[in-house]
Order: structure tokens, then C-alpha cells, then sequence
């Protein structure tokens, strides 16, 4: 494994809150709240800036968010694409996702600047090349791609030119070229980061407004930042084992949160922190905020 220069920024506990499998954070800007899934347990959890806690049980497994207007979030669950009201509290499915696949479940997502949502499939049990990528945009779901088996990383680069997806079985970042106008692929995937040398397993991504990509490593303890060009910048400390997916927040978008799992660990007795809270980097770098997802 090539050595990583870390980053002189501190994880802090933004959560304590554990999840056995932490994912999805997103910070609504009109809301002054990081919304993030535990999905194993199927809640949505929520803490705003001056440190209220909420949380809701979905009913079914949730993987990613994004929001809509002030009150509605998009929720993409098992079932399918859902809205859900954070006042209220009520919950609609929007789009089936895949209902004749009963085998497989929704993993990551993000909205795009268009005002449309990516959605990545999967097995429950992670089989090999079952999972596939759609966009739901303007009431329109269509796949874009398949036979992926854990599809993550979903996040698009500064100038609107690119999507990047993962795939973190095969420890590839992919990415593909996108129509101006429309959003819409208009080229096949290409390899963008070839991981697998150096054995690293890319989960969650997002990019920063310089248009650098920072991705979180599942059993890497970490979240590594990459250049436009696939250049390794550094990386971001974690003191737990799983990192799972980013997210920049706050009021100037200079927070970097940090989702983790404690699936399939066991903290040790002398362990500073929990694995499965949700971890924030204060200052550590400029964000962007998510765009709304338009109906």
C-alpha cells in the first residue's frame, strides 16, 4: 500500500449515536441539519447544527437521501425512491425501484445538478453482478448501467462534465460523460481510480469545490482525497476502522462529515470511540452544497 500523507485535521464525535451501518449523510441547507441512514436498522437519523437529535424507523432498509424543499427529503429505500416529511413524518413511495428483484436493495445515491437522483442497486447478500445504476429525473427511472455487485461512490465533478460511481468489490471508481444540457450520460463508464493494488475499498465519495474527489474507505480508516486527475492528495484520519460515506455541511460548508459502521466489529475495551457514530472534520476543506432534487 503506497504511503498517504494525512491531513492535520482532528475527527471529532459529531454523533455518538451508533449505527451498525452508517451511510448516506447529507446536510439540508435550508434546514441547518445532517440527515444520515442507519441502514441495517432501517432509520433515518437526523441532528441539526445546534445539536438536536432526531430519528425515525422506516420500516425497511433506507441507503441514501436527498432533499426536495424544506420539509420533504427524497429517501431511496428497498421498496423504491420515497418522499418523506420531516415534519410529519409520512412517507411515499415516489418510484418502485426494482420490484421484480426482490433479492436486491438500494445502495448509494446522490443528487445530480440537474435536479435529478442516481440510485445504485445490489444483492442483500452482495452477489457478484447483480447490482445496476439508474437516474430518476423529471418522473423518468432509467438504467444507465449493470453488473456491478456494491455500487457506491456516486458524485459528480465541478465543471458538470463527469458522474463517478464505485464499485467497492472491485476497488474501481468509474466515471462517465454527461450531456450539458440534460444530465444524461452520454458515454460508457471508464476506469477513473484503479485501487485494487493497493487493496483499498472505496465506499462513499463527494467532491470539494476545487472538483477533488474524498472517499471514504471501508476497513480503511479514512477518507482519502484525489485530484481531478486521480492524484492521491491525502487523507483524513479516522479513529474507527469503517469509514462509509462523506458529506460537506455547515454554514460555509467547511465541515466534512463522515458516516461509519460497526457491522461485523467489536470495540475493543480500551477503544477511544465507537465504531458506527458519525465523525466531522471542522475546517478541513471548502465544500459545495448538494443540489435539491426537483419533481
Amino acid at each position: 500500500m503506497s504511503e498517504t500523507p494525512f491531513i492535520d485535521v482532528a475527527a471529532e464525535v459529531f454523533d455518538p449515536r451508533p449505527c451498525q451501518l452508517g451511510e448516506g449523510p447529507l446536510w439540508h441547507p435550508q434546514r441547518q441539519t445532517l440527515y444520515w441512514v442507519d441502514l441495517l436498522n432501517c432509520r433515518l437519523m437526523a441532528k441539526t447544527q445546534d445539536g438536536v437529535e432526531q430519528a425515525w424507523d422506516l420500516g425497511e432498509m433506507p441507503s441514501a437521501i436527498g432533499w426536495i424543499d424544506t420539509e420533504q427529503l427524497l429517501v431511496a429505500c428497498e421498496s423504491g425512491l420515497n418522499l418523506f416529511n420531516v415534519e410529519s413524518a409520512e412517507k411515499t413511495l415516489l418510484c418502485a425501484l426494482e420490484p421484480e428483484l426482490p433479492g436486491n436493495r438500494s445502495n448509494d445515491g446522490r443528487a445530480d445538478p440537474w435536479g435529478g437522483f442516481w440510485i445504485g442497486t445490489m444483492g442483500k447478500n452482495g452477489e457478484e453482478g447483480v447490482g445496476n445504476l439508474y437516474r430518476w429525473y423529471r418522473g423518468e427511472l432509467r438504467k444507465l448501467d449493470s453488473g456491478l455487485t456494491v455500487l457506491n461512490g456516486l458524485c459528480f465533478d465541478r465543471e458538470r462534465r463527469l458522474a463517478y460511481y464505485a464499485d467497492s468489490a472491485a476497488s474501481i471508481v468509474y466515471s462517465v460523460s454527461l450531456d450539458a444540457q440534460t444530465g444524461w450520460p452520454d458515454s460508457s463508464r471508464g476506469v477513473h481510480l484503479d485501487l485494487t493494488a493497493d487493496s483499498l475499498i472505496p465506499d462513499g465519495a463527494v467532491t470539494d469545490v476545487a472538483g477533488n474527489m474524498w472517499t471514504s474507505l471501508w476497513d480503511g480508516e479514512r477518507t482519502q482525497c484525489y485530484s481531478p486527475e486521480g492524484v492521491e492528495l491525502g487523507a483524513l484520519k479516522a479513529p474507527v476502522i469503517r469509514t462509509t460515506c462523506p458529506a460537506f455541511g455547515g454554514r460555509d460548508f467547511t465541515d466534512l462529515y463522515v458516516t461509519t459502521a460497526a457491522v461485523g466489529l467489536e470495540d475493543g475495551p480500551e477503544a477511544p470511540i465507537a465504531n458506527g457514530v458519525t465523525l466531522v472534520y471542522r475546517n478541513a476543506v471548502k465544500g459545495q452544497p448538494e443540489p435539491a432534487v426537483i419533481l
